[in-house]
């Protein structure tokens, strides 16, 4: 509790590393990053296949670069490269394996106003506080129950997957179809959307996924609702709305994720629409808390405009102190 740092990032995504490195080059030093997971950018590593094509205007968004970190088209692998390296060659304290519970403004005794971080058995104290936890932090869920006896089979990520099973995929976005051709050559892939068509992924896509279910790689199944799982000998029963039950091996869910709202709550940030509320600096409604990176976007996903999210509050962040 003695420790002041100018600056606490929640989150060691795209944007939160950016917020520290730009922050940096503007001359600010005691920044600590703080991320929950093993390592930065826990998402691009649980839920971008191996080798997935990672480009500067994501889904043909086109957005020109504003700080100083340099950005290019790479795969996955260049991608945690690249972070690693920016992360490297910069005075970045990153802690891993800390979960940030909540935030509380206090002021010492001249009554200059400081943020508590607080997290498991344990807090921090810091002037300026950065909130970068992105969506997929939070994946989004059925509203059904899952049986306790299936949920080793149900999943969010490709990461339980074996090989030679017969394995539904429940979405119809870019992971969604990702994943559907990605698990197709060694396994039985059939696809679910509630829409009859896949327009909410990108052109390549789109252009993979009707490859693969003309070649009889990936069954579609469209037009259709889940209204819940059942466990049947062992094998997930999903319950099929439109159409008779059918059993699998595996279910995976890749729906989207949702803004972290309790944990922006316990903390004092309003949200509207379920976006924290912020103005051009990013800066919220309580001054000296930020937000960046997809909490703050419509559909999220754009490292472009996370790197520029966090040139622009190190900007203001360097004028303030």
């Amino acid at each position: 509790m003695n420790h002041m740092y100018n600056l606490a990032i929640i989150g060691a995504g795209p944007a939160g590393i950016a917020t520290a490195v730009e922050s940096y080059l503007q001359g600010i030093r005691n920044i600590i990053l703080l991320e929950k997971d093993v390592s930065h950018n826990s998402t691009i590593r649980k839920y971008y296949k191996d080798n997935k094509r990672v480009d500067v205007d994501w889904k043909g968004q086109k957005v020109e670069l504003d700080g100083r970190i340099y950005f290019v088209d790479g795969t996955k692998e260049t991608t945690l490269d690249f972070f690693d390296q920016i992360i490297a060659h910069h005075s970045v304290e990153l802690k891993t394996h800390v979960e940030v519970q909540s935030i509380e403004k206090k002021e010492d005794e001249s009554g200059e106003p400081f943020f508590e971080v607080f997290m498991a058995g344990k807090s921090i104290i810091a002037k300026n506080v950065v909130v970068t936890i992105g969506r997929m932090g939070k994946p989004n869920k059925p509203s059904y129950k899952i049986p306790p006896s299936i949920k080793k089979q149900v999943a969010y990520t490709l990461d339980s997957c074996v090989g030679n099973e017969k394995v539904l995929i429940v979405g119809g976005g870019d992971s969604a179809v990702e994943y559907a051709v990605d698990l197709s050559d060694k396994n039985d892939v059939s696809i679910c959307y509630r829409q009859e068509t896949f327009m909410r992924a990108n052109p390549t896509n789109q252009t993979n996924i009707s490859s693969a279910i003309e070649n009889k790689e990936v069954r579609a199944i469209l037009g259709v609702n889940i209204d819940g799982l059942e466990e049947d000998n062992g094998k997930v029963k999903v319950m099929f709305n439109e159409i008779e039950p059918e059993l699998f091996d595996r279910v995976i869910y890749a729906i989207g994720g949702t803004t972290p709202s309790a944990f922006l709550a316990s903390s004092g940030i309003e949200e509207v629409d379920g976006k924290p509320v912020h103005d051009d600096n990013y800066e919220t409604n309580i001054k000296g808390i930020f937000v960046a990176g997809d909490i703050t976007q419509e559909s999220g996903g754009s490292i472009a405009l996370g790197l520029n999210h966090g040139y622009a509050i190190a900007c203001h962040i360097e004028g303030k102190i």
